[in-house]
């Protein structure tokens, strides 16, 4: 079995949607084997998203993502990476197909309500970050 990493980020929390969320990816057939919900420091978010740095959009990202808590799990499931990626949908949610998290639920490319791990060794490095003990 295959893990990754997720985010339920600020605004899908602001929204109430954790719930909803978390309910497309155990359809989709993926287990959630950790969680925990926090608001981030800019530090934490920075180590995060280290390679968006020096990017136009990093200092919004930094801001949007430690302005109130967020939720970020472990899922498990068979090509998890893969699937998490397609259930969350397009980054832009004006493009995400029908049926997607962001589809369904996102804003714009920042407040799209979910993050997901692009690839096996990165879904690695975030976990390790995010659940350090796991």
């Amino acid at each position: 079995m295959e893990r990754t990493l997720a985010l339920i980020k600020p605004d899908g929390v602001e929204k109430n949607l954790i719930g909803k969320i978390i309910t497309f990816y155990e359809d989709a057939g993926l287990k959630v084997v950790a969680l925990r919900m926090e608001q981030i420091s800019e530090e934490f978010a920075s180590e995060h998203y280290g390679e968006h740095k020096g990017r136009p959009y990093y200092e919004e990202l930094i801001t949007f993502i430690t302005r109130s808590p967020l939720c970020a799990l472990i899922l498990e499931g068979h090509d998890a990476v893969e699937l998490v990626r397609k259930t969350n949908g397009a980054t832009d949610p004006s493009v995400a197909q029908e049926g997607t998290i962001r589809g369904a639920y996102g804003t714009d490319k920042t407040q799209n309500c979910v993050h997901a791990s692009d690839s096996i060794k990165n879904a690695e490095h975030e976990m390790a970050l995010w659940f350090p003990n796991k």
